[in-house]
């Protein structure tokens, strides 16, 4: 899987972890994180919700995969390949 999907999968399990505690979760950089999180919510697949001085982020599972090959499957389609 990609870093997206793994960013992306460790958000919906825990949508209050900080950005540092992801990229320990996924295996990679803070740095590499934050450019990943910011495309995720471009595309549309989180919703970050700022709380205070944290932020919530809250996976849109109805939106489509964005490959071609996946497009007709959603994003709560892939979280559930990867919670089982």
């Amino acid at each position: 899987m990609t870093n997206h999907a793994h960013v992306l999968a460790v958000l919906h399990s825990d949508p209050e972890l900080v950005l540092r505690q992801v990229a320990i979760e996924v295996g990679i950089t803070e740095r590499a994180v934050q450019p990943i999180v910011q495309h995720l919510e471009d595309g549309g697949f989180i919703r970050r919700e700022k709380i205070g001085r944290q932020n919530r982020y809250h996976v849109l599972k109805n939106q489509s995969l964005w490959h071609p090959i996946e497009a007709h499957r959603k994003i709560g389609d892939l979280l559930k390949l990867i919670n089982k």
